[in-house]
């Protein structure tokens, strides 16, 4: 979907990756959930947002300020949907993901990682909200499409992976270069393996 993230590599590789300094105090987490705060490129800088994001100006039938927050966001409907209409676009490092399947209180946790190690990238929309009391919160969506071959089986969405190339476009192209990036990753290259050891409870 992605579930939760991790990000266990040391901050000076996503530094290099991205050319920008890491936001200060971030080391490895295996454990990353939505509500949290998070790394993001936002195409020139890396800085920390949190994973959630509610909608700016959207409202419902009676004018009110909805406050639903949306973890990820449906490539299908980015483009067009008002409640993504002057979101700026991003890039989410990680190592990796988490999925789960089977039933309540019985789930099974999946780690979803590259086999050969290399970052990843998800393709992301962000903001700024500004609460009622004039706080501004910097916040983050990834972008969701259907699964490759590696993940289908687990679940029936994955994140929009981005190449390294591909990054600078993703935040700064126009829509149509923008919406051509969203595509499953191709099959093979993902590695999804049983969760083991991670604490469920904590960052």
């Amino acid at each position: 979907m992605p579930g939760r993230l991790f990000l266990t590599r040391p901050a000076s590789d996503v530094s290099a990756a991205f050319g920008a300094a890491m936001p200060q105090g971030q080391g490895p987490r295996a454990n990353i959930a939505p509500g949290q705060q998070i790394v993001v490129w936002d195409g020139a800088a890396l800085r920390m947002m949190r994973w959630g994001l509610i909608p700016v100006g959207r409202v419902n039938a009676r004018g009110r300020p909805v406050m639903e927050t949306i973890v990820n966001a449906r490539f299908e409907t980015l483009f067009t949907k008002s409640a993504f209409e002057n979101t700026r676009r991003g890039v989410v490092p990680c190592d990796g993901w988490y999925e789960w399947t089977g039933q309540a209180r019985r789930k099974q946790p999946w780690r979803i990682a590259p086999g050969d190690g290399s970052l990843l990238g998800f393709a992301a929309i962000w903001d700024v909200w500004k609460a009622p009391g004039g706080a501004e919160l910097a916040q983050v969506a990834t972008v969701t499409c259907a699964p490759n071959g590696d993940v289908g089986p687990i679940h029936h969405r994955m994140g929009v992976i981005l190449a390294p190339y591909e990054w600078s476009t993703w935040c700064s192209g126009n829509i149509a270069d923008a919406r051509s990036l969203c595509h499953p990753w191709p099959d093979g290259r993902l590695e999804v393996v049983k969760a083991e050891g991670v604490d469920w409870t904590g960052p």
